[in-house]
Parts: C-alpha cells; sequence; structure tokens
C-alpha cells in the first residue's frame, strides 16, 4: 500500500491546497444510465479522483456482468477530506481514491458480508479491499485504488 508521503508527492495535500488538488486531480463522473438502471444505489453523479473513473466503471461492470451486483445496496462515499478513522493519517478518501459501499452491512472492524466472489473481482482489477485487513483495522465497505 501507497504511504502517505508517496500520496502527498503524487497529488499534493488536500488539507493545505484543497483548492489546487481539486483543480489537478477531482472531476464529476456522470455515471452511465445503464450501471444506474442496474445498481440502482449508485448516483448520478460522483465526485472522484480522475485517476479511478476508469477502473470503477470497469469493475462496475464486471460485477454487473457476473450477476454479483445485487450485492451493491448503498454507495456511501467516495470524497471526504478527513483522517483514518482512529488514527492521525489521511484517508484515502481526501485524495478522492476510495469508495465506501454497503456500509451499514460491513461496518469497520465488523463483520464483512460481501460473497467471496464480489471482493475478488475487485481484487482482480487491481483494488484493495478494506475486508481482507487485520480484524483489528477491517473495513468491509471501503475499496482502494493505489495502481497510479
Amino acid at each position: 500500500m501507497k504511504t502517505q508521503a508517496q500520496l502527498i508527492a503524487k497529488f499534493g495535500d488536500p488539507y493545505k491546497d484543497r483548492l489546487g488538488f481539486e483543480r489537478k486531480w477531482m472531476k464529476l463522473w456522470i455515471v452511465p444510465a445503464d450501471i444506474r438502471e442496474a445498481i440502482p444505489a449508485m448516483p448520478a453523479k460522483i465526485y472522484l479522483n480522475k485517476l479511478i473513473q476508469v477502473p470503477l466503471e470497469r469493475t462496475l461492470r464486471e460485477l454487473i456482468e457476473l450477476g454479483l451486483h445485487v450485492e451493491i445496496v448503498s454507495c456511501d462515499g467516495v470524497f471526504n477530506i478527513r483522517t483514518k478513522r482512529g488514527s492521525s493519517g489521511i484517508s484515502l478518501h481526501s485524495w478522492g481514491i476510495a469508495i465506501d459501499l454497503n456500509a451499514a452491512l460491513n461496518p469497520f472492524r465488523g463483520k464483512v458480508t460481501w460473497s467471496a466472489e464480489f471482493l475478488q473481482v475487485w481484487r482482480d482489477i487491481g483494488w484493495i479491499c478494506g475486508a481482507d485487513w487485520s480484524a483489528a483495522s477491517k473495513d468491509g465497505m471501503h475499496f482502494q485504488w493505489e495502481n497510479f
């Protein structure tokens, strides 16, 4: 996983220069209608780091193709400048490179409800799944992109 220093070197510090960061890296993605029809929980627009739009769309389309999209019942956030829960480090959501899904069903440090097949799609495309972390930091709702 990338360190905070590596993320700041790549994207800048969103706390110190939010406007500059957003102008350079963030975009409003209009979620395609066919994805929204298949996954009603997906919003019409997602504000995200431009580097994750293509892999996120690819992942969602793969989930739809395999019939695994029905596991998504809520989209709970992408961009949010904040520290990590229980830490002083900057959350990857601060750079718009992480997405939370089904937060109520997959709480931080709680039970993970995704199927093994669902999680494998994310891994195969290159996402890091919070469901794979140790019990002390398990975050089943969380998927992050660090392939840049």
